[in-house]
């Protein structure tokens, strides 16, 4: 299968910009719902200077750093601090840059008040404090790049920025092209480097961790970007007038409000999943399917059905074309107010194509979509798994990777207003890499939800960084109050584990815990496996058991089945091993 782009497929892009165009345009003409849905268009600020480094600032949580009058909230500037002590040298880099622009234009602004200066904030640390028990090769327990990993290895373990920075130095005088016909546009099959201690998906961490690891993402997105010398400008969402009920050209919150409502931890649109559904089970050998538009005037009308009746349960579903639910789908894309990749990031996303190698967009890709908000994180996911299985049926259907890619990323990128504010040579050129992107989403889909390794240790360095300041404080504590009798806080590890041991806990079942054997081999599903044997009773199928990682430097973990329960013992002494099921 040809794996780049050719002018023959880009042809289809535009074929579907026109359909587009068209069924706007005959859609505004009628009245009701849909595209004839009059709305305010979307508009996106560009900010002025220095107020993007400073909103940047404000959404790594690092206000302090550059407004002085937060420098009273004790919490906060503490917070800073063990924030700032995880940071790589490249993370650390992309803070400064930020903080030094925004001192510059306050500066400018009001030169008679003071602000906390740049080298202050990032002062070495003092003589007496201990390095990080994860210090073992660079700074933050990193270890270097080694000339040995291939390039279709990803190695989770070291910060992608510092990979970015040693693939710079090393490739300094050679001229990198990526436009659509590059060597690199061929796609190869990356894999994870395998981690001992497990692999960490979207939604195994607890929402306390995962607003640490969205800062940390954050930091390090803009530093990957920062070595390529790529200035992100991020656009700021202004509110626009959208409907409040229906499904099509509502807001994906206020949509995903209205169905939980109905039926309790939906997390992608019903509308969404209904109308993939229906595709699937109608058959995705349909040829063309994506690509062949139903007629707009139908899909008008479709729509309004939709609209008065989806709810209801009265929608006439047999009679629904497998064209035209596709058309509605893509439709409901691309109605959305605000953009399924956000305005915030959507420049982001199509600036991943200026990074020079296939492995540094894909990075920068997994970090996207880890800022991404929940609800369209879900929702894209939910979408470029169905995309996959389409693809999947391509000897029938004639639709590839490539075909796929070309005919969604219209619908995924121009979202409302959009196309008034793009010059007809800015679109030509947006069309291969809108295409490329939706490509990449695609094909490495079962990557790009996962949460790299070297984040999740740094989420470690801030949880025992944070507990070494709060215990500080209780040993000063104590001491005044001359108690000697307090025991200490910290979990002492309990006996049978220096013997190789581990307790298992199991509260929700009836047996209360188990005493498990640490050998070398011993992986997390042989965990499950065990307690299922031992405990009868339990009716309950080992994919529905998990065991987590509670406690020590992590609030709560899911592990993978794959885990060396060993190997994260040595990381994480202090923590306690749970089982629970979760349906």
């Amino acid at each position: 299968m040809c794996e780049s782009l050719d002018e023959l497929e880009m042809d289809d892009y535009w074929k579907e910009v026109e359909n587009i165009t068209r069924s706007v345009g005959e859609a505004g003409r009628g009245e009701g719902g849909g595209e004839g849905e009059v709305q305010e268009e979307e508009q996106h600020k560009i900010p002025e200077e220095g107020e993007q480094e400073e909103a940047w600032l404000a959404e790594a949580g690092l206000t302090r750093l550059f407004d002085d009058t937060l420098a009273a909230d004790q919490d906060q500037e503490e917070d800073s601090a063990v924030f700032l002590s995880t940071l790589t040298r490249t993370q650390a880099a992309a803070v400064e840059r930020r903080v030094t622009t925004v001192q510059q234009t306050l500066l400018r602004r009001r030169n008679r008040q003071h602000v906390p200066d740049v080298r202050d904030i990032f002062r070495p640390p003092e003589k007496d404090e201990e390095p990080s028990k994860f210090e073992k090769g660079s700074e933050n327990g990193q270890k270097e790049v080694t000339s040995a990993e291939t390039e279709t290895e990803l190695n989770l373990e070291v910060a992608f920025s510092e990979q970015a920075l040693s693939y710079r130095d090393n490739h300094q005088r050679l001229k990198v092209t990526t436009g659509p016909n590059s060597p690199d546009d061929k796609l190869p099959n990356f894999k994870l480097l395998r981690d001992k201690t497990g692999q960490t998906r979207i939604g195994d961490l607890s929402p306390l961790d995962m607003k640490k690891v969205r800062r940390l993402v954050l930091v390090e997105m803009t530093a990957l970007f920062d070595t390529a010398g790529i200035d992100l400008k991020a656009h700021k969402a202004v509110k626009v007038k959208s409907k409040e009920s229906g499904l099509f050209g509502v807001p994906l919150a206020t949509l995903l409000d209205q169905d939980q409502r109905r039926a309790p931890g939906t997390k992608v649109p019903i509308i969404m999943q209904r109308l993939i559904s229906h595709i699937e089970e109608e058959g995705l050998n349909t040829e063309g399917l994506l690509r062949i538009p139903g007629a707009a005037t139908r899909i008008k009308s479709l729509c309004q059905e939709l609209e008065s009746s989806f709810y209801d349960g009265m929608f006439p579903w047999q009679q629904l074309k497998q064209h035209d639910a596709a058309s509605l789908l893509k439709l409901f894309i691309r109605e959305l107010p605000h953009p399924l990749l956000t305005v915030e990031y959507l420049s982001a996303f199509i600036a991943v194509n200026k990074l020079p190698t296939k492995k540094q967009q894909l990075q920068a890709l997994n970090l996207l979509v880890l800022l991404l908000p929940e609800h369209n994180r879900d929702t894209l996911k939910a979408l470029v798994e169905f995309f996959q299985r389409v693809i999947d049926h391509q000897a029938k259907n004639k639709m590839t990777l490539n075909n796929v890619s070309v005919v969604m990323a219209p619908n995924i990128f121009m979202f409302k207003g959009f196309r008034s504010k793009v010059t007809e040579q800015q679109e030509f050129s947006m069309a291969t890499s809108t295409a490329n992107i939706v490509r990449l989403l695609i094909r490495y889909q079962n990557l790009l939800w996962t949460i790299p390794k070297f984040i999740v240790t740094q989420v470690r360095q801030h949880n025992m960084e944070s507990q070494r300041k709060q215990n500080k404080e209780r040993a000063v504590r104590k001491l005044l109050k001359k108690i000697t009798t307090e025991k200490p806080s910290d979990k002492a590890v309990p006996e049978e584990s220096s013997q190789g041991f581990i307790r298992v806990q199991a509260p929700q079942f009836s047996k209360v815990s188990m005493a498990v054997h640490l050998t070398e081999e011993l992986q997390a599903a042989d965990v499950l496996t065990r307690f299922l044997s031992q405990d009868s009773p339990v009716a309950v199928k080992q994919e529905e058991l998990y065991l987590y990682e509670i406690g020590g430097n992590i609030k709560e973990r899911c592990l993978d089945g794959e885990t060396y329960m060993k190997d994260l013992f040595h990381l994480n002494p202090s923590a306690e091993w749970v089982i629970k099921a979760v349906q």
